[in-house]
């Protein structure tokens, strides 16, 4: 079972934890809280809002300032970023490239991975997939160069990731970056109003547990707290991972 709570109730829902000296861990990579049972076997788990700083062992945040941090989306040729503080956007942008082969319908880098070559109309559109990595990356040194970047809220395939950190304008961060956030959420294609509501799920804690632990459940959240405050996540949308289409259209929405 999962449960979505409002950040206001997931801070005290940590802070009832605190209180109750129970048995927890805090992993970074995934930034969530792992409460244990005398054996030390997982009981739930409990993702924070992206606004909570990372946490020390006594679950006490490290860091007490604004959490600053970027949202990457990419897929198939479709990119919307941003920069937020505390939950609150201050800077997007949206770049689009269309680069799939019309009458085969396959992305131009799978056609590559599985053909080894190509003719010169396909190395061109391989041309306009560099330019839009180097678009992104140029973005993200933007944000990094003026801004103290806590978080890297990612969502990207494996099949682009070599695109975005291989670009001759590079990242500032590397693969390996432990600010890195996979976003563990489905996200449709990437646009301004899909980055925002990948955040309104970043700024929400998240409950994750078994029937038998609803006890310990209702006990940690606030007297009171119902139903009606979960998150009803969009409806699934179906989309071609990596496909690309033909020219290049940015929009920025400054």
């Amino acid at each position: 079972m999962n449960r979505f709570v409002s950040r206001e109730a997931a801070a005290k829902v940590l802070q009832k934890i605190q209180e109750l000296a129970l048995p927890a861990t805090y992993d970074y990579e995934k930034h969530r809280v792992i409460l244990l049972d005398a054996q030390g076997n997982e009981q739930v788990l409990f993702r924070l809002p992206i606004t909570v700083p990372p946490l020390k062992e006594d679950l006490k945040p490290k860091l007490d300032k604004p959490a600053q941090y970027v949202i990457l989306l990419i897929q198939a040729g479709n990119c919307a970023m941003g920069y937020f503080r505390d939950g609150v956007n201050l800077n997007h942008k949206v770049f689009r490239s269309y680069m799939v082969r019309k009458k085969q319908g396959k992305s131009q880098i799978k056609y590559l991975k599985t053909k080894g070559k190509s003719r010169a109309g396909s190395r061109v559109r391989l041309g306009e997939t560099a330019e839009f990595f180097e678009n992104i990356n140029g973005r993200l040194q933007d944000y990094f160069e003026h801004h103290e970047i806590h978080r890297i809220a990612l969502s990207c395939s494996k099949t682009l990731l070599p695109f975005l950190y291989d670009a001759k304008v590079p990242t500032p961060f590397n693969k390996r970056d432990e600010r890195i956030f996979k976003i563990p959420k489905h996200i449709h294609t990437p646009i301004y109003e899909v980055m925002m509501n990948a955040n309104l799920f970043l700024l929400k804690g998240e409950l994750i547990y078994e029937p038998i632990h609803e006890d310990l459940i209702n006990q940690l959240l606030p007297e009171g707290y119902g139903e009606g405050d979960a998150e009803e996540d969009l409806p699934e949308e179906e989309y071609g991972d990596d496909e690309f289409g033909i020219d290049t259209d940015f929009e920025n929405y400054e």
